[in-house]
């Protein structure tokens, strides 16, 4: 897989500025780092749905080859240098053994042409064997990138919570994951493609983020839009 092509024009989209840095947040729910040349993903959940074929739940095993060509297409466009998952990478901590070999060559090429950090989360806890570098969590910066959220924390980027925001305009409401923050503490969305997402007005976030700090932003279908926590609904 050659990832050597000409940087595309970067479509005008906001920037998070998070505890002294600033993030690109892609439609593809990537946060790209440019001073680092790192692009962050998080709960990626390969082979998610072979793990449900295993138990008897016959469902289309396409998920992880959607999930790579968004992640080629991501690393195409941003040039990084430096790819780190937030956890929970697989599904459950033997899924790297069920990738097909189209698959697991694709994740290869991929870890040999950048320097891959695979941070542990509660599906994957243990290391694999598809390349690059295993760690529990990862300090950057003065940032501390890791699965789950910690109340209290100060610069720490993570997933895990897969966040969605509910919105009311007009009458009218959508829904679609979002990167959420509070200047301390940063949750991205769930970039795999068979992931679910939980609205962050649900319980699970109940005391992680300081609310009038908060900053919200909406995935769209080709770039991102900051939204007033004032139009956040719950469901």
């Amino acid at each position: 897989m050659n990832y050597s092509f000409q940087r595309a024009e970067i479509t005008e989209t906001p920037i998070l500025r998070f505890a002294g840095h600033n993030f690109e947040p892609l439609a593809s729910g990537g946060l790209y780092w440019h001073a680092r040349q790192t692009l962050l993903v998080a709960d990626l959940h390969f082979e998610k749905m072979a793990s449900f074929a295993r138990k008897g739940q016959m469902l289309p095993p396409y998920d992880t080859g959607q999930t790579l060509a968004r992640l080629e297409t991501d690393l195409r466009r941003t040039r990084a240098q430096r790819l780190v998952s937030l956890g929970d990478s697989f599904h459950r901590p033997d899924a790297s053994s069920l990738l097909t070999n189209s698959d697991r060559m694709r994740l290869q090429a991929i870890t040999e042409t950048l320097d891959c950090v695979w941070l542990s989360g509660n599906h994957d806890p243990h290391p694999h064997d598809i390349g690059g570098v295993c760690l529990p969590e990862l300090e950057l910066d003065g940032l501390t990138l890791t699965h789950e959220p910690q109340k209290g924390a100060k610069g720490l980027i993570s997933g895990h919570l897969h966040p969605a925001a509910r919105l009311l305009i007009n009458g009218r409401t959508t829904r679609k994951p979002c990167f959420v923050h509070d200047n301390r503490l940063m949750i991205l969305p769930a970039y795999g493609t068979s992931t679910g997402a939980l609205n962050i007005l649900a319980p699970a976030f109940a005391g992680l983020l300081n609310w009038p700090a908060l900053e919200v932003t909406m995935l769209g279908r080709e770039r991102t839009y900051p939204v007033s926590p004032r139009r956040l609904i719950a469901g």
